[in-house]
């Protein structure tokens, strides 16, 4: 098992996020300014299964994407050396998209995000999120730290 690098609060002191959006339980590894791997556990109590679908419950693609987006957020705060109270990572873009399984109630999300590149304030990221080590989804995700009062 791989030890836990980050727990729900220290996720939630990062995040702006709440429920039902935050998609992020616990970071498991973590190597500043280049990846990150994060969790995410999937029950049939989460409030999108219900109406997504009835009869086969599937995760929304795009909260697959805003899981790994908020993974993003998590390695971009991580990897400055100083992040102030004020300030958070928001999700700018994305590129390359592209889905390969369902995932559904009872599987665990493995968001793994790493740093590729960073112009000005945008920062580019390689995401993948995995089911049991399957490709579940794969995309090219973008954000940018902004000041909470502007």
């Amino acid at each position: 098992m791989t030890d836990v690098i980050m727990k729900i609060k220290g996720v939630m002191k990062r995040l702006p996020q709440r429920y039902p959006f935050l998609m992020v339980d616990r970071v498991v590894e973590c190597e500043p300014g280049r990846s990150l791997v994060a969790i995410k556990n999937l029950t049939i109590n989460e409030p999108f299964f219900q109406g997504h679908f009835p009869a086969k419950p599937v995760l929304p693609g795009v909260l697959i994407l805003e899981a790994m987006a908020q993974a993003t957020g998590l390695l971009a705060y991580c990897s400055e050396d100083e992040v102030p109270d004020n300030t958070i990572f928001l999700f700018v873009g994305i590129d390359k998209a592209r889905f390969k399984r369902q995932v559904e109630p009872g599987d665990q999300l493995r968001l793994e995000v790493r740093f590729l590149r960073r112009k000005r304030h945008i920062w580019v990221f390689a995401g993948e999120a995995r089911v049991d080590g399957a490709l579940a989804a794969s995309a090219e995700l973008m954000c940018a730290q902004q000041r909470l009062d502007d």
